[in-house]
């Protein structure tokens, strides 16, 4: 089934007017994906096709109000991981226990956290990371551009505060759909 949607998402990306970088990092393959801006459903479905066509086996995260029928079986078919918002806080260290067994994975992880203004980013990415002992790979989607791809990768050195800016720094200037609902 790949074999069919890997052409047709590049194709797709082509004739919106997508430039995509394609280039697969060797830390992608097992990793957390840091995803930004994340603005619209637009960002993720964009995003989303430019890692399918990279051959990226990918999961994410997406409330479980949406896993009700019918969407259910198909943001599983997708990788979406249910998450329950009460139970948030002990997410970093059952996501990162499902990395280290994994031999190749990549999560994508907005930390914006919504699709709305996001004031401050949250912190479960970069604790995610940490735990597992893997990489952040810098993934983004452009609209100013049209561009998108796989940037910099960063590994948590342990002093979070200078480790976002690092990340920040890679996004600043970047648009998302809505532009106005990117805060860095």
């Amino acid at each position: 089934m790949s074999f069919c949607i890997k052409p047709l998402n590049k194709l797709i990306l082509k004739l919106c007017g997508f430039k995509m970088d394609y280039t697969v990092p060797p830390e992608a393959h097992k990793c957390v994906m840091v995803f930004a801006p994340h603005t619209s459903m637009w960002d993720f479905v964009v995003g989303k096709m430019v890692l399918d066509v990279m051959g990226l086996r990918m999961k994410f995260f997406i409330r479980k109000e949406s896993f009700r029928f019918p969407f259910g079986f198909i943001l599983k078919a997708l990788g979406g991981i249910p998450v329950d918002r009460q139970h948030v806080k002990q997410l970093p260290i059952h996501v990162g226990e499902q990395i280290k067994k994994e031999k190749e994975i990549a999560v994508l992880i907005a930390p914006e956290g919504t699709r709305k203004l996001a004031p401050v980013w949250k912190k479960g990415f970069y604790f995610i990371a940490q735990y597992a002992q893997v990489p952040m790979c810098l993934c983004y989607i452009n609209w100013g551009e049209k561009t998108g791809g796989i940037g910099i990768t960063i590994y948590p050195s342990g002093d979070y505060e200078k480790d976002l800016q690092q990340i920040q720094d890679f996004y600043r200037g970047m648009k998302g759909k809505h532009p106005d609902q990117f805060n860095l």
